[in-house]
């Protein structure tokens, strides 16, 4: 009898298993990181602590989803990258949203709250980079979740920068800056991420 492990369908599902088993784990990080992002934000009044957290968010049902469609169909990974892309621009519309009406109703934020949580959500991200790099070339699925992380990585760094802006400037400024900084990043990622699922769509619709 031949050996599993040479056996093409043991391979796929066992990479199956393996992806499942790591989206769990960065959606459970995810789903924490939210909530202690959104307290955090609404305490200090930090917009890019509170951008960050909806992205956590975002991130956790993307995780979710990519749960459900990691055993299934070519077809269905291009309509669930489709689904993040839509929630990575809806990010990008709350965020210059929320950026208008600090430019409106300016305030401080508190830095020292920024940069604590800001250094904590860079950890657990970068955890989750981690755990996501052996599988970011798997499939579209897997590519978007990378996708998705890395933004993270950078969303966490660019928190960082406006905690140290805050403190130096003594002004909410550098805080907005970011905000519309990850506005446009999240827009960006979104754009790519709908084009690959669009162009997948029309491949599995030929």
């Amino acid at each position: 009898m031949a050996n599993c492990c040479n056996d093409k369908a043991c391979e796929i599902e066992a990479l199956r298993n393996r992806q499942s088993s790591i989206l769990k784990i960065v959606l459970g990080i995810n789903a924490v990181m939210f909530l202690v992002e959104l307290t955090a934000g609404l305490m200090s009044g930090s917009l890019s602590l509170l951008a960050d957290s909806l992205d956590m968010l975002g991130d956790a049902l993307v995780y979710g989803f990519s749960i459900y469609v990691v055993a299934r169909g070519a077809r269905m990974k291009a309509m669930a990258a489709l689904f993040k892309g839509g929630i990575m621009a809806a990010f990008a519309v709350f965020v210059l949203g929320q950026a208008v009406y600090k430019i409106l109703f300016p305030h401080v934020p508190v830095f020292e709250t920024i940069g604590v949580i800001g250094v904590l959500a860079l950890a657990a991200n970068s955890s989750c980079l981690f755990l996501l790099w052996r599988h970011r070339a798997d499939d579209i699925n897997m590519q978007s979740v990378w996708l998705c992380s890395r933004n993270d990585i950078i969303a966490n760094v660019s928190v960082l920068f406006a905690a140290l802006g805050v403190w130096l400037s003594g002004s909410g400024w550098p805080d907005i800056i970011v905000g519309l900084a990850l506005a446009a990043l999240f827009a960006q990622s979104s754009l790519s991420v709908l084009r690959s699922a669009m162009a997948e769509l029309r491949i599995t619709n030929a």
